[in-house]
């Protein structure tokens, strides 16, 4: 199938949790004012699906730019030129049905999304693993790599914990919460017992990608995040890039659609506070009258609103007290004299390092990168920290990152840095052992405040990316409902594990 095609087609995979009834009229029949409270992945979902049934929206946002996490500002290098920056790589998995939808509103076809033909992990100890172009259908996805990767050999998996890795295929909401919220994920793995190889490839590179450490993660939530990108996924671990930067490629036009449907944004807006009724009270004390209010930002700051609004109800500012920021990441660009070796992949995973977790070559992705080195003759690679030590400093970290993939690539230390950026990143949500259960949820006790991020309490398998947008259209489904609109679908992958008993 031609790659636009297979990334823009809706999947027969995605499970339908919404049940859509087309008698409902599709618009609002009376004025209705929203305020949305972030500009990133879940506030303009949010906002994108409220313009569309005839909301009138605004969307507010602290920042200079929108994305949160996904943003990209411009840099000026020392030859003259102007780059695009961001935080980090993103990868686009075909099993995120809800954020696909939304940029489909911009491009039907998602032809701006390139698919990664390999997706290798990387070591000084090890010879690369590729965990690109499995099977989607489980359990022949597993079935594949197993056979394939030299990391699961059948002779080193027979120490395995039988029950412990069972609970990886039998995921239920309810029952995989209630069991295994209270351990740490790094007391899992420890039952589990696989080979330090299998385990080091398999979960350590891809627990990390969470920003959560493992000793302070909970397992429940590592092993949804296992169904969800791998055994009950039935599109496979391929993904998709943007062809450019994510400005100029996701939110100028999902801004301008915004726009024409009526939607105000403003940016450089702190929100102080909010107050029933609906206020939204900004810095310097503007205010912004509205019906409902769906807060959209990181979790530090949606604690930091709901702390300093006392008339919301108790039990809300008590989950809210809970919601924690995770360890933080560290990211360096730098652009070279020199390209890498020809057989790099676009993305790699990077395993057993002190702080290295991957490595993104941008100008084998993003269309001004890619000019860049053409013109120079360079190369413009991305160096990944995804949950680093509380005091890490961006020069350090650089450094050791830089000196970490230089063992890996042997033609690293004959490239010469040109210019470069880096940056620590404190915003990623937490998932502590035992917050599920004071995590808040999208509905809140406070009538006509809801919640959207990757840190809301979701009732189906979903993360980072997805679980922003997911999270962001059930607000719009809880407001939707009060004035008897038809709701947006929602989609996601099959819920329960291979092996999950029936319902209760």
């Amino acid at each position: 199938m031609n790659a636009s095609r297979r990334a823009g087609a809706t999947s027969r995979h995605a499970h339908r949790l919404v049940r859509v009834d087309r008698s409902l009229p599709p618009t609002v029949d009376q004025p209705v004012r929203t305020v949305v409270i972030g500009g990133g992945i879940a506030g303009m979902s949010a906002a994108l699906l409220l313009a569309e049934r005839g909301v009138k929206v605004t969307l507010l946002e602290r920042d200079e730019r929108l994305g949160g996490r996904l943003s990209a500002w411009p840099k000026k290098l020392a030859d003259g030129s102007t780059q695009m920056v961001d935080h980090g790589f993103h990868a686009f998995f075909r099993q995120y049905y809800n954020w696909r939808n939304i940029l489909r509103r911009v491009d039907p076809s998602l032809a701006f999304l390139r698919p990664a033909p390999h997706y290798p992990v990387v070591s000084r100890e090890w010879p690369d693993e590729d965990f690109g172009g499995l099977p989607g259908v489980p359990p022949w996805s597993l079935l594949a790599l197993m056979a394939r990767s030299p990391s699961l050999r059948t002779r080193e998996m027979r120490d395995v914990d039988g029950p412990t890795s069972l609970a990886l295929l039998r995921y239920s909401r309810a029952e995989t919460y209630r069991e295994f919220d209270s351990m740490p994920a790094a007391e899992f793995l420890d039952r589990l017992a696989m080979p330090d190889r299998a385990r080091t490839v398999m979960f350590d590179v891809f627990a990390h990608s969470f920003f959560n450490r493992a000793t302070e993660m909970s397992a429940a939530e590592m092993i949804m995040q296992f169904h969800f990108y791998f055994l009950r996924n039935r599109e496979g671990l391929d993904f998709d890039i943007p062809d450019d930067d994510y400005q100029s490629a996701i939110w100028a036009p999902l801004s301008e659609r915004l726009r024409a449907l009526g939607g105000q944004i403003r940016t450089s807006a702190g929100v102080d506070h909010i107050e029933p009724g609906w206020t939204v009270a900004l810095t310097g004390g503007e205010q912004v009258p509205a019906e409902h209010v769906v807060l959209a930002t990181d979790p530090a700051s949606a604690r930091a609103i709901v702390a300093a609004s006392p008339s919301l109800p108790a039990r809300l500012r008590t989950e809210m007290d809970t919601v924690g920021t995770t360890a933080p990441y560290a990211v360096s660009r730098v652009w070279t004299d020199r390209d890498v070796a020809a057989e790099r992949a676009v993305f790699s995973g990077v395993a057993r390092e002190p702080l290295l977790d991957s490595v993104s070559l941008f100008h084998r992705i993003e269309r001004g990168s890619a000019q860049w080195a053409r013109r120079t003759g360079g190369a413009v690679v991305e160096l990944h920290a995804y949950a680093a030590d509380s005091d890490i400093e961006a020069g350090p970290a650089a450094r050791d990152m830089w000196s970490a993939i230089a063992g890996i690539w042997p033609e690293i230390p004959t490239l010469r840095a040109v210019d470069s950026d880096s940056r620590i990143g404190r915003d990623a949500p937490a998932f502590h052992v035992g917050s599920d259960a004071t995590r808040p949820r999208v509905v809140t006790e406070a009538d006509g405040l809801f919640l959207a991020g990757d840190w809301v309490r979701m009732p189906f398998p979903c993360a980072l990316m997805e679980r922003s947008a997911a999270s962001g259209a059930m607000a719009v489904n809880a407001i939707l409902g009060r004035y008897g609109v038809r709701p947006v679908q929602v989609y996601s992958i099959p819920p329960r594990g291979l092996l999950a008993g029936r319902r209760r």
